[in-house]
């Protein structure tokens, strides 16, 4: 995996929100890319609450079949612990899940693709990009 897909990006493919982003996603070979199971589950939930949930529940799958699914080991646990409570002795805590995901991008040494820039630049060490723009 050379980047990971933040759940916003995600949404922004799937619903083809950005042409620009469509087309850089289109130089990637199969495996290139990748999200975190974490981002799976959020999608899925967003699935789960839809209207048409088979319609969503294929465009997902379909989505996400030449993506690269990073699963979450015990030792990004301790990264996420760790970013989590030095995020809030900061004052400027984010999301679980987010922290979940940025601990994982930490974890795999590769950039994170996100249009929540602001958010996620505060993880120190943690590479951001977005491809929105």
């Amino acid at each position: 995996m050379l980047y990971m897909l933040d759940t916003n990006i995600c949404i922004y493919l799937i619903k083809r929100r950005s042409d620009e982003l469509v087309n850089r996603m289109r130089v990637f070979r199969t495996g290139e890319i990748g999200v975190s199971v974490v981002t799976v589950a959020e999608l899925q939930y967003g699935v789960s609450k839809s209207q048409n949930k088979e319609r969503n529940q294929a465009a997902l799958e379909a989505f996400l079949l030449p993506l690269d699914i990073a699963d979450f080991s015990f030792s990004i646990t301790v990264m996420y612990g760790d970013i989590r409570a030095q995020m809030e002795r900061q004052g400027q805590p984010i999301g679980p899940l987010d922290t979940m995901i940025a601990a994982h991008a930490l974890s795999l040494d590769v950039p994170l693709v996100t249009n929540n820039t602001r958010e996620f630049g505060r993880v120190r060490g943690l590479r951001v990009e977005d491809w929105t723009r």
